[in-house]
């Protein structure tokens, strides 16, 4: 497409095309996201993808002989970590880090920051990951995905539209009753989730995950989604002030008060300590 014909292009289809400017995904990211749409993934499988990249491999090693795992003796083998880890928690670990590494080559705008961007992501698919352990939900395995790939879409308008992002960013902040999705579809004619909705659809990721991140805004109603997991983990993850600051969400309640609206009251201690050991652990390679 000329530079020409890209000017002359709507705002929100300027924002769809921002996905052709994000980095080639590596073959080892084609390969993981490849794994998420089958069942019958093994041990070994898995494992000869991440040792293929000599880069993944070590900062997988790393974070399996972290305090996180609190292992009595070294891990020196993917394939002793998938042992450990088990295959989702392994698949989940990679694809972040994987993730993270495409992200970190992409151009951004000044007014955009990707480390605020990359720790929220992270924060999200970690919880969206716990609450998928223990709550009843249809494909639990994508939950760790959904969380990780949610605001995707929001990276594609700064990208694509950047004028535009700083229009939607300033009437979000200065209306109060407005939600950062009302102002994107007033500014673009679309929102974030329906762009990240589009990406996900190019890139091939399963139909589940696809129509979690498009639901992820709607107030959960029994029985829970993926979508709905989705939302309650952004939720929680937004009370523990973890967000993208210019276009943070407003909170609305306690960490604790929202878990036990799940009926999960007994477990949230645990919960908040999980998350904060694998959030800790992990953000140290973003």
């Amino acid at each position: 497409m000329s530079t020409l014909t890209a000017t002359l292009l709507p705002p929100r289809s300027k924002a769809m095309n921002a996905l052709n400017q994000l980095p080639p995904f590596s073959p080892t990211l084609s390969k993981l996201l490849a794994t998420l749409a089958n069942e019958d993934v093994y041990f070994g499988e898995l494992s000869g993808v991440i040792e293929k990249d000599a880069v993944l491999a070590s900062h997988v090693l790393k974070l399996v002989n972290s305090a996180l795992y609190a292992r009595s003796g070294t891990i020196n083998s993917v394939r002793h970590a998938v042992s450990i880890l088990g295959i989702n928690k392994l698949r989940n670990v990679a694809l972040s880090l994987s993730v993270s590494r495409m992200w970190k080559q992409t151009k951004t705008p000044k007014n955009w920051s990707q480390a605020a961007f990359n720790l929220h992501a992270v924060a999200v698919a970690v919880m969206c990951d716990l609450l998928a352990q223990r709550l009843r939900v249809g494909y639990p395995e994508g939950a760790f995905t959904a969380g990780l790939l949610h605001g995707m879409g929001k990276m594609m308008i700064a990208i694509g539209t950047p004028i535009e992002y700083d229009g939607i960013l300033r009437l979000y902040q200065e209306t109060p009753t407005l939600s950062m999705e009302d102002a994107e579809l007033h500014v673009l004619g679309c929102t974030h989730a329906e762009l990240c909705t589009h990406a996900l659809a190019e890139w091939k990721l399963p139909v589940e995950i696809q129509r979690a991140v498009g639901s992820q805004h709607l107030t959960p109603e029994p029985p829970l989604t993926l979508g709905g997991l989705l939302f309650m983990a952004h939720q929680v993850v937004h009370s523990l002030e973890v967000s993208i600051p210019s276009c943070n969400c407003r909170a609305e309640g306690t960490p604790d008060r929202m878990l036990c609206t799940l009926g999960l009251e007994d477990e949230a201690e645990r919960i908040l300590f999980e998350y904060k050991a694998e959030f800790d652990a992990l953000r140290a390679f973003f």
